[in-house]
């Protein structure tokens, strides 16, 4: 049987490695030349380094660029609201950032040694075929028509399998935008990598050091902003945001500040993850908002849910019929900790959405900080359980052919 996967980004890179490993064949398309792009999520919380344990792929991160997450702290008003010291679990991992390309490439190269994958890249899908109101297949941008037995679709959070489809993608109210910038870390490459939130006034932002010992910053955007972000001094603005080691950072080395990239983040869910002869996984059927870098996490687990459902049915030649009546099942099984976990990302976007609506809500943060910290750390803490560990155990079965 045969089976393609539009996109390869984790969730179709992974899900293709897992189905040709049990001898299922597999054409992966991707539209794009290489997996070079100006952002993809890095972060990789515990529940998606256990997945990629599970998936015997954990190794490949010695071999690609990573980094731990040391801490997480929160600065308000220049001052520290609280701070966390990974592992936050007494037994756990620590958040890890991995460069996405790097473990992309590793993965695809993994697949290559099995004679039942084949891999096509820059190549875009155009359109879906059917049959008797099944999909059969898909239509390259070249004209070239390819036949299937399954499509799954991951080509992300602005699917043109799930449009040409005709599936509809409920939006929620947390959709976000955010800017997007790197910064040389210069000396602070030699201190702790902590996951710093700043606040000060109505603005606020996140700061890591990437996979690559680059600092990124991510601005949050609002609809009611009296600025326009295109004509802004970010260095100064920046600087002005940031405690004073920071911003001093900033100043000193504001040549190599990248230019705002414009993050439009539509976060939603897809009532129906599949039609008959077509599965959505991934962003692709319920794009994630960037909190706690939920999208490759999720789209891990997904990918190892439906190798569950579709390894036993595909390898075993299973008519079509079979093949449309496992579909269902997936989204059965992922759709609670799906939504459950965007929950806890509006939750996390409500308390700083709160914080901008509301200079009395500011004032009393910043005049009783000592006193409020450990409630809500305490808080912080009660939703990063779920956000980091998952909802529910998602384990990968052993299948013999």
């Amino acid at each position: 049987m045969q089976v393609i996967i539009v996109g390869a980004g984790p969730t179709g890179a992974v899900l293709a490695l897992m189905l040709v490993k049990k001898g299922i064949k597999v054409k992966l398309i991707e539209a794009s030349r290489n997996f070079k792009r100006q952002f993809r999520g890095e972060g990789l919380m515990p529940s998606g380094l256990d997945a990629l344990k599970q998936m015997d792929l954990l190794k490949l991160l010695s071999d690609i660029p990573h980094r731990t997450i040391d801490a997480w702290e929160f600065l308000l008003s220049d001052r520290s609201l609280f701070k966390v010291n990974e592992p936050i679990e007494a037994t756990g991992s620590c958040t890890t950032v991995v460069s996405q390309p790097h473990l992309l490439a590793a993965i695809i190269q993994q697949a290559q040694a099995y004679p039942q994958f084949e891999f096509t890249q820059g190549e875009a899908v155009q359109d879906l075929l059917s049959i008797n109101k099944r999909i059969c297949g898909v239509k390259l941008a070249s004209g070239t028509e390819i036949n299937a037995d399954l499509v799954i679709a991951a080509d992300g959070r602005n699917s043109l399998v799930r449009k040409k489809a005709e599936i509809d993608l409920t939006k929620l109210h947390s959709s976000i935008d955010i800017l997007w910038f790197k910064l040389d870390s210069g000396a602070l490459s030699q201190s702790s990598n902590i996951f710093y939130s700043i606040i000060q006034g109505k603005d606020a932002f996140g700061l890591f050091r990437s996979s690559s010992g680059q600092l990124h910053l991510g601005w949050g955007l609002h609809a009611d902003d009296n600025y326009d972000w295109k004509t802004v001094n970010w260095v100064e603005k920046l600087a002005a945001t940031s405690p004073p080691w920071l911003a001093e950072h900033i100043l000193k080395h504001q040549a190599s500040l990248t230019q705002p990239l414009l993050l439009s983040v539509t976060v939603g869910r897809c009532d129906r993850w599949s039609i008959p002869g077509l599965l959505l996984l991934g962003d692709a059927v319920h794009p994630m908002s960037p909190i706690r870098a939920q999208g490759i996490n999720m789209a891990f687990r997904d990918a190892i849910v439906a190798a569950n459902h579709l390894i036993p049915i595909l390898s075993k030649g299973a008519n079509l019929s079979q093949i449309d009546a496992v579909l269902p099942l997936i989204q059965q099984e992922r759709e609670p900790e799906i939504i459950r976990i965007q929950q806890l990302q509006a939750q996390e976007t409500g308390q700083a959405e709160l914080l901008y609506n509301s200079a009395f809500v500011r004032w009393g943060a910043k005049t009783f900080a000592p006193i409020i910290s450990p409630g809500i750390k305490y808080s912080w803490l009660k939703r990063q359980k779920q956000l980091r560990q998952g909802v529910t155990k998602v384990t990968l079965k052993a299948y013999s052919l």
